[in-house]
């Protein structure tokens, strides 16, 4: 028989166990969480002896497996090794996010990008990263740039990383705007990421179309500033000539046909037949 007899009811002892399964210390052995609080050790030192063994009983169940280890009557005990541990454990993980969100602002690529005008959120998957960061990045379940700083700036001096990813965490770290462009549709000597720039360098991907699809939709204001110039009747060359390549302005504007449906028709009445005798079908 197990004694039966605690100082807490079996539901205060089904809340501590709820709160104390997702605690950082689950799975610290007893003994190494009683000598952090001042209280009796706890009787058995194993290091498999974790709250993780008890957590998942209920009442009843937890008191028998401490008969059963001989150790009947230390229920109290326990409850208030685990009660002190979570009240501990508690600011201790608020320290740890506030610790978090203090890194975060003191992010030097994070800065950078702000003051470039580089939005956080923008997709990792919209950049020009090489397939093998590409790669790496998923793996991370890095999605964002904001995302790549911050993990970039929390990474261990140990890892070593190189190609793509050492040379875009560098070139935002260093405000290096030549090699940003390389990777990111950043264009040198101004602010923010650009729809065009983008559209160019999806067009250098076999799924140029998709990666377009996705540009149109986050570059919403980029597209509809587009449609409105070329409607008016600025020529689409105009607007595209900041590429300084003529074959990349060409594959910009196929990717833009269903997207500028004036496109063609603002060609032809600037009398540009040059750029757009190719367009037509």
């Amino acid at each position: 028989m197990s004694d039966t007899t605690t100082k807490f009811t079996p539901k205060e002892w089904d809340e501590l166990r709820a709160a104390f399964s997702a605690s950082i210390m689950v799975n610290t052995s007893l003994s190494s969480l009683a000598q952090n609080l001042d209280g009796p050790d706890w009787p058995i030192k194993a290091k498999d002896e974790t709250a993780a063994k008890y957590v998942e009983l209920t009442h009843a169940e937890m008191l028998e497996m401490l008969a059963l280890k001989g150790i009947a009557g230390k229920a109290d005990l326990l409850y208030s090794i685990l009660k002190e541990t979570l009240a501990f454990d508690a600011p201790f993980g608020d320290m740890v996010e506030q610790t978090q969100v203090a890194a975060q602002k003191d992010n030097q690529m994070l800065k950078n990008m702000t003051r470039l005008g580089i939005a956080e959120d923008f997709p990792i998957a919209l950049t020009a990263l090489g397939p093998d960061t590409l790669e790496f990045c998923k793996m991370e379940k890095l999605t964002t740039l904001g995302e790549f700083a911050i993990f970039a700036q929390n990474m261990s001096q140990n890892v070593i990383v190189g190609g793509d990813f050492r040379r875009l965490l560098n070139a935002l770290s260093h405000i290096d705007e030549q090699t940003l462009a390389e990777f990111l549709p950043f264009r040198p000597g101004t602010k923010g990421l650009h729809l065009i720039e983008c559209l160019a360098q999806a067009s250098r991907k076999p799924d140029a179309a998709a990666k377009a699809a996705t540009a149109t939709s986050w570059f919403k204001d980029d597209l509809a500033a587009l449609e409105a110039e070329t409607k008016a009747g600025t020529p689409l060359s105009r607007l595209l000539v900041v590429l300084h390549d003529p074959a990349a302005e060409k594959a910009v504007v196929e990717l833009l046909k269903p997207y500028v449906k004036s496109a063609a028709e603002a060609g032809r009445k600037s009398g540009i037949g040059s750029l757009f005798g190719w367009f037509k079908k």
